[in-house]
């Protein structure tokens, strides 16, 4: 994190969010030394998911495949109000994604606005391919924190070998309608992060895209490792450089994960995420709900993070995290590799 937007995060804190940060930190290692869950204090940061709709086809990714076995739809006012007014005194950071392009979903921007006057750091992720002046200048408006910008090739060939359908020119053109604004609004925020999902396709490219960061004025570059759904036998997205890859090859022929799948997982007590629909799953890593601990709709938020459900879960996790399906192509818990 940039200094800035450092500062930012921890104007959110209160001394509520504090101690009960404070508390979930400590009941999550006291859970992980003896081997059973103890939980104690709220989640302080959430990913909630505007959409399961997106305009591209990118492959590894279930809104691209549209292979999804929950339904699609849209994250309605009356869930998110829902969801917030349990959990607004003790959240410290939302992120509105998880599956689909948060932009499609029309009111996307009033529901940031309504978590960032809760005192809340709000981030999205987006393809950046509905950014046009009207919308650039309301994400500011908007008060978005962080904007996390999908760009995955310096070239139109190489970004469209994998955003199928997208257009690197729009992404380009979205990034410059933010920076502009903000300057004409003379606002901090959103911190702009161009993100660079690294496979073999583009690996190349890397420097240019600090090269265009740096032109356009955005503040940040990440680049991220891909997940490979099928990564045994190997794939053509698996970089050449073993550093961006999650996975290595072994002796005996075959890819594996490079996560040694330590029976432990902090995100599991202090984060979850909601769906569009109100289902509460443990993780980033379960694009389809196959883990569903609870639904807003039908229970409070209270009783699901502290019910049977999830304390089966999570005591699953502390003996044995390499029998859960969603565990097994995750990278918690171990730094793979680091790009400064």
């Amino acid at each position: 994190m940039h200094f800035k937007d450092s500062l930012n995060l921890l104007k959110k804190m209160t001394f509520k969010k504090a101690v009960n940060t404070i508390s979930l930190w400590w009941s999550y290692h006291q859970s992980k030394n003896a081997g059973v869950s103890k939980l104690k204090g709220k989640p302080i940061s959430i990913a909630i998911e505007p959409t399961t709709s997106c305009n591209l086809r990118c492959p590894e990714c279930p809104s691209g495949l549209r292979s999804f076995s929950r339904p699609v739809g849209m994250l309605k006012a009356e869930t998110f109000e829902n969801m917030l007014l349990q959990l607004k005194e003790h959240l410290i950071y939302m992120l509105f994604y998880f599956q689909g392009e948060p932009y499609v979903n029309k009111n996307f921007l009033d529901l940031v606005k309504i978590a960032s006057n809760h005192n809340i750091y709000t981030a999205t992720s987006t393809n950046a391919h509905f950014l046009d002046e009207e919308t650039a200048k309301k994400t500011v408006e908007s008060g978005l924190d962080r904007l996390i910008i999908s760009i995955d090739g310096a070239s139109q060939e190489t970004y469209q070998s994998y955003r199928i359908g997208g257009k690197l020119e729009k992404v380009l053109e979205g990034t410059r309608n933010v920076v502009k604004w903000k300057k004409k609004l003379k606002s901090n925020t959103p911190h702009i992060i161009f993100q660079f999902l690294v496979v073999k396709p583009n690996e190349q490219d890397i420097p240019q895209i600090y090269e265009l960061a740096d032109e356009l004025g955005v503040d940040e570059v990440k680049l991220k490792t891909a997940q490979i759904y099928d990564y045994k036998n190997g794939s053509p997205l698996i970089p050449d450089n073993p550093k961006y890859s999650r996975y290595q090859l072994m002796q005996n022929g075959f890819y594996a994960i490079k996560n040694k799948l330590l029976n432990q997982c902090w995100k599991m007590w202090h984060s979850c995420v909601v769906t569009w629909d109100g289902r509460v799953v443990p993780c980033c890593f379960d694009k389809d709900a196959s883990h569903q601990l609870g639904n807003l709709n039908q229970n409070s938020f209270k009783a699901i993070w502290e019910g049977s459900a999830y304390e089966d879960f999570r005591n699953k996790l502390l003996k044995s995290r390499n029998e859960i399906d969603i565990c097994t192509n995750c990278t918690e818990g171990t730094k793979v590799w680091t790009e400064e």
